[in-house]
């Protein structure tokens, strides 16, 4: 059975959007690969070997993030975010698609799944944000002053990438030169601090209780159980209100699922998929 990886960039709402994709000569089901805050598609590269033997897989950059645009034009909220995403799918002929989304691409998953519940057959949240309020006002009125984003850059660098991954992995020793090359590379030009600025700015609170009541996908919930970033509190909350959703905790395990457990996590979404009945794009 011939695989095929597709790379490339997609111009949408007038920004690039990155994509790779790992597309079967068969018909599989197809599953969307989205990271979270300060993250890539790097960030699954431990789980994609495991997706991507039994299914079609979309990892994308969202915008200002990895190789994706970092347009100074662009409404970087989770609506357009969203959109953006959804649009680059249909660019790809894609009809149906399962999201798998880690933190705040969790966010940016069930936001696809609210807007768009026909293209949505399930969704998997890896320790999804959840409930956060926009930025306080005082911030989004700083973010426009002129050159704001260096003060976004050095706030940012302050503690360093190598800390930053102390915070969201429970076992330091995954932390390697790979790992730490992989997170810092994104961060080594200016542009992407103007894009977060931006991000600042636009992003709007997160879905509402009532909001996440009417989402009726079916949701896998994978928590670590010493997730120091998004605490499992949340992924609790989360699971109530998602109507039809389950939870599983990993245990000895931190914020960063797909890095530290991707077998385990690979298991788990495997058996989910495999209780439903996938209808193929």
């Amino acid at each position: 059975m011939k695989q095929t990886l597709i790379t490339g960039t997609k111009l949408i709402n007038g920004n690039d959007l990155y994509y790779e994709y790992y597309k079967h000569s068969s018909q599989k089901e197809t599953l969307l690969l989205i990271h979270g805050f300060l993250s890539s598609t790097f960030s699954f590269r431990r789980l994609i070997p495991f997706l991507k033997e039994e299914y079609n897989v979309i990892s994308v950059d969202f915008p200002p993030f990895g190789k994706s645009g970092k347009s100074t034009k662009f409404i970087y909220s989770y609506d357009n975010i969203a959109k953006s995403i959804v649009q680059l799918i249909q660019v790809l002929n894609i009809n149906k698609i399962t999201v798998i989304g880690h933190s705040m691409g969790g966010q940016i998953s069930l936001k696809i799944s609210h807007l768009r519940p026909d293209i949505v057959e399930n969704a998997v949240l890896l320790c999804s944000s959840g409930y956060l309020k926009r930025s306080k006002l005082p911030l989004v009125f700083s973010s426009y002053i002129p050159y704001f984003h260096l003060y976004v850059k050095f706030w940012l660098s302050r503690s360093g990438v190598k800390q930053n991954l102390k915070n969201v992995v429970h076992d330091h020793s995954l932390i390697d030169d790979e790992m730490l090359y992989g997170y810092t590379l994104p961060f080594l030009e200016n542009d992407i601090f103007k894009g977060l600025t931006r991000m600042i700015r636009h992003r709007e609170e997160e879905l509402s209780e009532n909001e996440l009541g009417e989402i009726k996908t079916p949701c896998l919930l994978i928590w670590g159980e010493h997730d120091r970033v998004v605490p499992l509190s949340v992924g609790k909350r989360l699971n109530q209100d998602l109507k039809n959703s389950d939870l599983i905790v990993l245990k000895d395990t931190g914020h960063l699922v797909p890095e530290e457990r991707p077998n385990d996590v690979f298991n788990h979404i495997h058996t989910f998929l495999k209780r439903k009945v996938p209808s193929y794009q």
